[in-house]
C-alpha cells in the first residue's frame, strides 16, 4: 500500500468517481484474484490486523447462542401483574421467574420432579 491513499466514500460516491475514471482500483483484478482464490496482501501498516480480522470473521456465528438443551419455549399466560413484577427487577428476569417456579415446586410437589 506504499504511495497509496486510503479514502472513504459512500457506494454511489465509488460508482461516480469509476464513471468519470477517478477510481485506481481495478475491479477486473479483484474479480479474477478472488476466482482464482488469491488472498490480498497484509495491510503493512498493521500485518497482524488483517490475520486478526479473518480469524474473528472464522469464529463468528450468525444467531442466538447454543442453549443449554435443559430448556423447552412455550406460550403461557400470566397475569399483568405477575409479569409487570418480574419485568420490574430488570434483566434476568425470566430466570428468576423460572426460580420461584422451581422453589415453589419444591416445597408444594410430592414428586420432586424439579432438578437443578
Amino acid at each position: 500500500m506504499t504511495g497509496l491513499k486510503m479514502t472513504m466514500m459512500t457506494l454511489d460516491e465509488m460508482r461516480a468517481a469509476r464513471e468519470r475514471g477517478g477510481s485506481k482500483t481495478d475491479l477486473a483484478i479483484l474479480r479474477e484474484n478472488k476466482l482464482s482464490g488469491i488472498e490480498p496482501e497484509d495491510d503493512e501498516d498493521s500485518p497482524d490486523a488483517t490475520l486478526l480480522m479473518r480469524d474473528a470473521i472464522a469464529r463468528r456465528r450468525a444467531g442466538r447462542p447454543a442453549g443449554s438443551g435443559n430448556k423447552e419455549q412455550v406460550a403461557i399466560r400470566f397475569d399483568k401483574d405477575v409479569l409487570e413484577a418480574f419485568r420490574s427487577t430488570g434483566r434476568g428476569w425470566q430466570t428468576r421467574m423460572n426460580e420461584a417456579l422451581k422453589e415453589w415446586l419444591k416445597e408444594h410437589a410430592k414428586t420432586g420432579a424439579c432438578h437443578d
